[in-house]
């Protein structure tokens, strides 16, 4: 086994990140498509997509022939994005980014709080979640200034009309922090 960190670093340094990302989009809303064609209900299913795939692709095509393929709705589909897609061309990621709203894809920016951008990106970015790092969770309980962030993060969120979702909710203790916080998901 490879954990994600190494393989992915050489999917990307390899190029072969786009042709795997295509493949985890496509496969991702087939799986969901046929999950609610034998009678779950429907929920929204998160992709994560490399910031090179996002840069280097045509991710929009991508999506675009997925949702076709599987026939799932638009609406059921989440792409998670890193922060570190705004370190080069922000004007490009901005229109890509929106075209992808209008096709009705949620977009969330993963491990708030660990990247780049620049917090007067948040106003200009159309997404729906903010999707807050696990290594602040995970602190939480012991480390006031990790409560502080994670209770910062979704504050923020909330004065922009964002949903925050928690990674890495492995107690009891954080679940109750984040509660008490008002965050949206974990």
């Amino acid at each position: 086994m490879i954990q994600p960190g190494r393989f992915i670093q050489v999917a990307e340094d390899s190029g072969l990140i786009m042709p795997i990302g295509e493949w985890v989009i496509r496969e991702a809303c087939r799986q969901a498509k046929a999950w609610s064609n034998a009678g779950l209900p429907d929920f929204v299913v998160a992709v994560n997509l490399s910031a090179v795939q996002f840069r280097r692709s045509d991710v929009e095509m991508a999506v675009i022939h997925a949702l076709e393929e599987s026939g799932l709705n638009p609406l059921l589909l989440e792409l998670e994005l890193t922060e570190s897609i705004l370190l080069h061309n922000v004007e490009s990621v901005m229109l890509t980014m929106k075209r992808l709203k209008m096709l009705g894809v949620r977009l969330s920016i993963d491990d708030f709080g660990t990247g780049y951008s620049s917090l007067s990106y948040l106003k200009q970015l159309a997404v729906d979640k903010l999707k807050i790092d696990q290594s602040f969770i995970r602190d939480m309980p012991q480390s006031p200034d990790s409560a502080s962030i994670v209770r910062a993060i979704i504050h923020l969120a909330k004065s922009l009309s964002l949903k925050t979702i928690a990674e890495g909710v492995e107690d009891v203790r954080a679940l109750d922090f984040l509660r008490d916080f008002g965050c949206d998901e974990g």
